[in-house]
């Protein structure tokens, strides 16, 4: 599709772009025509949703925004109500499935006779308000970061002075830690909150996507480039860029990360003019970084200049009675998302869930709950509500293995020692055989596989591309 470019004319002695000067309002911008399609919206309004223009021109506004008030009683099917504007707060779910809080002002665009010729809607994100406002932890957390062990109180009484710094921040730690978590609350507790916080996963797209995807490029740049794509660094303006799995950003863009850090400018693909980005960089990574400069590939450069402020997650195993806070936090988040009445844990459960080794980390007691939850039917979560994997202690044992920044540590995982050839006691061994037992167990849906593993879709599809496993 071919996208016009409007004017405003008679305001300046030349004509202005619109679309560049809807792009510089801070807050979400959508103009609909008269049947509440999408004729133009602006840059914010892709950060929110996720959707660019050329992808919603045309299409039904409740396509786009997907918020409750489009679904209940939107405003423009009311032909009688004779208000100019409404605004109401609401929510609405972005292209990633997330839920944002937001405040919609709902606008008629009436021409010289007054009559309706289409609408505008201003839609501000609310996240960073509302995680201002939450009360979570009654004392030991910041934003939803839970912990009161010595580790975690250490992190959260430092994150609130990193947040006011505008450093570049590091931070390491094992899959399932909360990296994406403690990023997220950097950007919500900045001066930088009223702007987007943006998350690219540095390991989900190839090489030539993952340019485009981050630096944007402009028209005719390479086949299939039929219109100019801002980019998540154009997205990110006045915000926060979380690079997440940074580890494994190809060594072409390493360059390109380095030079913006450098001078602030970013370089579309195709492009000979660069722009100015304001853009504070977050980088997130469970590899081990240093070990990586010294096999050639990452760049040490690039890795200090990254390591300005360095965080490191500690694994859940080593967070004693934060399992317990964790689980009781989980327990009320999902008993109340089905709606089930259910109180607590067994003794028997609560010491199996404290003792178990969590590979997967938070992110994995956060599946084990949310599982339990669901097939729960009495008033407490049993042993039998919990998946089978964790009781079965016949198929633990222990594995000392070398991971991550934390060193040389034990982890169990639940498979048989004896099944595996010898050469097979590897981490790399272990975890190919971690997620072709979970591709087994799910018939080879690979969703059903992440949750398994407690890692996202992304993570396993860069593990499997990893170890070759088609």
């Amino acid at each position: 599709m071919v996208l016009s470019f409007p004017q405003i004319t008679d305001l300046y002695s030349l004509p202005i772009d619109f679309q560049q000067f809807i792009d510089e309002i801070p807050v979400g911008v959508l103009i609909l025509d008269k049947d509440r399609r999408v004729v133009m919206l602006n840059r914010a309004i892709h950060a929110i949703t996720g959707f660019s223009q050329e992808e919603a021109i045309g299409i039904s506004c409740a396509y786009i925004l997907r918020s409750r008030k489009c679904m209940k009683n939107c405003p423009f099917l009311d032909e009688e109500d004779q208000r100019e504007s409404v605004s109401e707060e609401s929510d609405l779910i972005n292209r990633e499935r997330q839920l944002v809080p937001v405040r919609i002002t709902f606008v008629k665009l009436k021409d010289i006779e007054e009559n309706v010729s289409g609408y505008v809607e201003i839609v501000e994100d609310l996240r960073s308000l509302k995680k201002l406002h939450a009360e979570i932890g009654q004392g030991y957390s910041f934003s939803q970061i839970i912990g009161k062990s010595e580790k975690m109180q250490k992190i959260n009484q430092v994150l609130p002075v990193i947040a006011r710094s505008d450093s570049s921040v590091l931070i390491t730690g094992e899959t399932g830690t909360g990296k994406d978590l403690v990023a997220e609350a950097i950007h919500h507790a900045s001066d930088r909150s009223k702007g987007q916080f943006i998350k690219v996963n540095c390991g989900a797209l190839p090489e030539t996507l993952l340019e485009s995807e981050l630096f944007g490029h402009v028209k005719g740049a390479f086949t299939g480039a039929v219109e100019n794509k801002p980019g998540r660094f154009r997205l990110a303006h006045n915000g926060t860029l979380f690079l997440t799995e940074i580890g494994d950003l190809p060594f072409p863009l390493q360059v390109k990360l380095l030079t913006f850090l450098d001078d602030k400018i970013v370089h579309p693909l195709g492009s000979t003019k660069g722009f100015q980005a304001d853009v504070r960089i977050i980088g997130g990574t469970h590899r081990n970084l240093s070990q990586m400069v010294r096999d050639g590939q990452f760049r040490e450069d690039l890795m200090f200049r990254l390591n300005v402020v360095r965080l490191h997650l500690p694994p859940l195993r080593e967070r004693g009675d934060d399992i317990l806070l964790l689980m009781d936090f989980f327990l009320n988040t999902f008993k109340s998302r089905f709606n089930k009445r259910v109180n607590g844990f067994s003794k028997q459960v609560l010491q199996t869930l404290k003792n178990y080794s969590y590979p997967g980390n938070v992110r994995e007691l956060r599946n084990i709950i949310e599982y339990a939850i669901n097939i729960c039917t009495t008033d407490q979560v049993e042993t039998t509500d919990i998946p089978s994997y964790i009781t079965e202690t016949d198929h633990f044992e222990g594995h000392s293995i070398t991971g991550g920044m934390g060193g040389p540590k034990t982890v169990q995982y639940p498979y048989d020692p004896q099944n595996m050839n010898p050469t097979e006691h590897t981490w790399a061994a272990l975890e190919r055989k971690m997620i072709l037992d979970a591709l087994l167990k799910s018939g080879g849906k690979r969703n059903n596989a992440a949750e398994m593993l407690g890692w996202g879709r992304s993570t396993l599809w860069r593990k499997m591309k990893q170890y070759g496993i088609d």
